[in-house]
């Protein structure tokens, strides 16, 4: 049994479990576009697989602290170290801890950079969905214009111009959907029409 082998049979299958924003889909755009970055930068494309594999697995344990927890959990897996170091997985961890949007301070180290990136997918209808999907989950009686309010002050505070969302590679692919996000939000009625379409596939 090799690495990937372990991971794609002993790892991924555990987010079929969790929530939308962090399921299989979620883990599978992530390491996607990880290994692109890893080839663009030159780094260990193992280590890039691996991080964004487990990056989110801590999520069962809590949302606000699912980065620790998910470090936690590869740093104690011993299957892994039937194929790396020690100094590998502290590498890989730190990673972990790192990718959160709302971290304080610029990850550690490139891998941390390259799965914090990766994890930002502002393709417009990602992160309009998962504001929706969040307010329904936790205000599930509150009204439509509360919904559209509360998901609308969410993007901006955190995808606005002065937003508090770092882009640690400044990616094309990020660039790209920051601005097209922006641009709906500048605009009040394709919001609108934005928020409607969503919420009638979700309500």
């Amino acid at each position: 049994m090799d690495l990937e082998f372990y991971i794609e049979n002993c790892i991924i299958p555990q987010y079929a479990s969790f929530d939308d924003a962090h399921n299989i889909e979620h883990i599978s755009r992530v390491i996607e576009v990880s290994l692109l970055l890893a080839e663009e930068y030159g780094v260990n494309p193992i280590m890039c697989y691996t991080i964004a594999a487990y990056h989110d697995i801590g999520i069962p344990q809590g949302r606000e602290t699912h980065h620790l927890t998910s470090a936690q959990i590869l740093r104690e897996d011993k299957a892994l170290r039937n194929w790396c170091s020690e100094e590998t997985i502290r590498i890989m961890a730190e990673a972990i801890e790192d990718h959160r949007a709302s971290a304080q301070n610029p990850p550690r180290s490139i891998y941390g950079a390259i799965v914090a990136e990766a994890d930002r997918d502002l393709r417009p209808e990602v992160p309009l969905r998962r504001a929706v999907q969040y307010g329904l989950s936790k205000y599930p009686n509150e009204s439509y214009e509360f919904h559209q309010a509360r998901a609308f002050d969410h993007l901006t505070r955190k995808y606005g111009p002065e937003g508090y969302l770092k882009l640690p590679l400044n990616s094309r692919i990020n660039v790209e959907g920051l601005e097209q996000l922006r641009k709906i939000l500048a605009s009040p009625e394709i919001f609108e029409e934005k928020f409607k379409e969503i919420w009638n596939t979700l309500k």
